[in-house]
């Protein structure tokens, strides 16, 4: 099944899901730029409304905007009572959602003698708990795979390059200092998935696919930033290339 991202937990309440969006792509943003103190990287809007989410999806009816109950580990506990509901939703998310609670409001005590920076250990943790989160409301709400609702969740994160202008079908590289091959990273940075070879031809008005393929895609498939299907025209970003791709901008 293939979900747009514009499409992703359509069912919910507009404030409702902007608020579970939102709150989930603030803990992406803040970690891809390193922001790791707890007050930065804090996952406590987005345990609010998953918690929100959860609790609608058993009554039947979902409130407008997340909301916190008073008790947010007792109220994730009684979940637990609704047998008739998916184990995902009673358990396992609730569960989740405790100990995401636990490590952004009682953590900044007893990281003394680590090597690893802790705020950025503890951010890891709440980065890749979130995300299982988001995926796992996906999978419930939309009937997906695990695989395609992890898909979904990475095409939900926003990448913010000011150097990229987009008016939805057509994309821009604004600064005139980059390589072709810089470029060609930063377009695919901002797409989701694979991207058509024709789209970034168009993107980058190259005229030529011969040489386009010679001195930027095929090597760029060599050094495993991209991996490049010549037969199928689509491209897509590999975990090297996201890196490469994350040092271009500031």
């Amino acid at each position: 099944m293939n979900l747009p991202a514009s499409n992703v937990f359509s069912v919910l309440p507009e404030g409702l899901r902007t608020d579970l969006i939102g709150a989930f792509n603030e803990i992406a943003r803040n970690y891809r730029e390193h922001r790791w103190e707890p007050a930065e990287l804090n996952g406590g809007k987005l345990c609010e409304a998953v918690f929100t989410v959860v609790d609608g999806y058993i009554k039947g009816q979902y409130a407008r905007r997340s909301s916190k109950p008073n008790n947010f580990p007792d109220a994730c506990r009684a979940l637990e009572r609704n047998r008739q509901t998916p184990r995902s939703i009673r358990i396992q998310i609730p569960r989740m959602l405790v100990a995401l609670y636990e490590i952004r409001n009682n953590r900044g005590v007893g990281h003394a003698g680590s090597d690893v920076n802790p705020n950025q250990m503890d951010a890891t943790v709440v980065l890749y708990m979130s995300k299982w989160l988001m995926a796992e409301l996906v999978r419930v709400l939309h009937t997906l795979t695990t695989k395609e609702a992890t898909k979904v969740v990475d095409a939900l994160i926003e990448r913010e390059i000011p150097m990229v202008w987009s008016d939805g079908s057509n994309k821009r590289i604004l600064a005139t200092n980059l390589t072709r091959k810089q470029q060609v990273l930063l377009l695919l940075l901002l797409e989701p998935g694979e991207s058509a070879e024709d789209d970034l031809m168009r993107w980058l008005e190259v005229g030529n696919r011969a040489s386009f393929r010679r001195d930027v895609l095929r090597p760029l498939h060599r050094d495993r930033f991209i991996e490049f299907d010549p037969d199928r025209k689509m491209v897509r970003l590999l975990p090297p290339g996201v890196t490469a791709a994350e040092i271009i901008f500031p």
